[in-house]
């Protein structure tokens, strides 16, 4: 099982090196993982004038899964758009034939004070988005700004899916569902949208091939006030990409801290980038007061989804909940009468814990 490590800019390196010493523990008892570092975003274009550099593709196209810390910070903000570290993490999404993107929202009962919902609203709540990340507004053709014929200046983008790219994404979703509880609510704005239209037409067909899967579908504007009024009605959601966008976003704010939540993005046959959603965080760098716990939990997804190994998958999960119920807080999550831990400390209570 070879992996990609890409630490990447700001935190990255020190919440990767956390997640490194997990992936050690697992190599020593026994688990078959090796891994070779590469450079992406800033620290890429550092390097090779790149913010993708060739050697980065290669590497992440010879190994069976990648391992992302965060990319960018505000130094290179002056840089040509197409320099900016972001921009290698949209190419190598594109490299690797990423599509569909899963972003799990998860509160840990020590944690659900932390929200800003009601504690009750939101302890228990286990939540998975799927939003499919190639198609949509963001990547559709024609786009740019042009003069109308009064000569005002106006912005325009293109809304577009096809058949076959929702119903892969649907598939991915469906799978998830019933290794899940069997729930699947599928979001989109089809009272408005044509292309809507067509999501909820293809996604309401592949279900014919997922009995034991219960399908629903709402309204995005729905979606988003019921992810806030009653969240834990929800399992997994399937949506496209700029409602995902939108909607992954807000679901992360229910568990009080996205230090805590892990991403994955994966191709057809599984192979998937894994990364804390949260960003780089140059304002702390290198001041060992990053929470690492996001990034250990990309690596128990990166476990379970493209390894296939559950069981040490689970063996990860279950040291971050110890260590959450032992009271040790980064100060991202820390609560008053708990015990305030920098990120080689947290680090050390996760291997302690495995």
């Amino acid at each position: 099982m070879k992996i990609a490590i890409l630490p990447g800019d700001g935190i990255g390196p020190e919440i990767i090196n956390q997640a490194k010493r997990v992936l050690q523990t697992l190599r020593s008892d026994g688990l078959s993982l090796e891994w070779e570092l590469g450079a992406i975003g800033g620290a890429g274009y550092e390097s090779s004038k790149d913010p993708l550099p060739e050697d980065t593709i290669n590497l992440t196209k010879a190994a069976d899964a990648v391992l992302l810390g965060a990319v960018g910070g505000p130094k290179y903000d002056s840089l040509p758009r197409a320099m900016r570290p972001e921009q290698g993490l949209l190419r190598i999404r594109k490299e690797l034939g990423l599509f569909a993107n899963l972003r799990p929202a998860v509160v840990f009962p020590e944690l659900a004070s932390a929200s800003s919902l009601k504690s009750e609203l939101v302890e228990g709540l286990d939540l998975m988005i799927l939003r499919e990340l190639t198609g949509d507004i963001y990547f559709g053709q024609p786009r740019g700004r042009r003069q109308t014929e009064s000569g005002e200046d106006e912005g325009f983008d293109t809304m577009r899916y096809s058949v076959s790219e929702i119903e892969r994404i649907a598939r991915v979703a469906f799978d998830i569902a019933q290794k899940r509880n069997g729930k699947l609510c599928s979001v989109d704005k089809a009272n408005v949208l044509d292309t809507s239209i067509l999501w909820r037409e293809v996604v309401t067909k592949i279900s014919e091939e997922y009995p034991t899967v219960e399908l629903t579908h709402m309204y995005v504007d729905n979606a988003a006030m019921q992810l806030v009024r009653e969240p834990k009605q929800f399992d997994v959601l399937l949506t496209g990409n700029i409602f995902g966008d939108i909607l992954s976003d807000e679901a992360s704010m229910l568990t009080g801290s996205i230090g805590m939540l892990p991403s994955a993005s994966m191709d057809v046959n599984r192979k998937g980038l894994f990364e804390p959603i949260h960003g780089s965080a140059p304002d702390i760098s290198g001041k060992n007061l990053a929470n690492p716990l996001a990034t250990i939990l990309s690596v128990s997804m990166m476990l379970k989804y493209t390894f296939n190994e559950v069981e040490a998958s689970q063996r990860v999960e279950s040291a971050v909940k110890s260590v959450l119920s032992q009271g040790f807080r980064t100060p991202d999550i820390y609560q008053a009468g708990s015990k305030r831990v920098g990120t080689q400390e947290m680090g050390d209570a996760v291997i302690k814990a495995m």
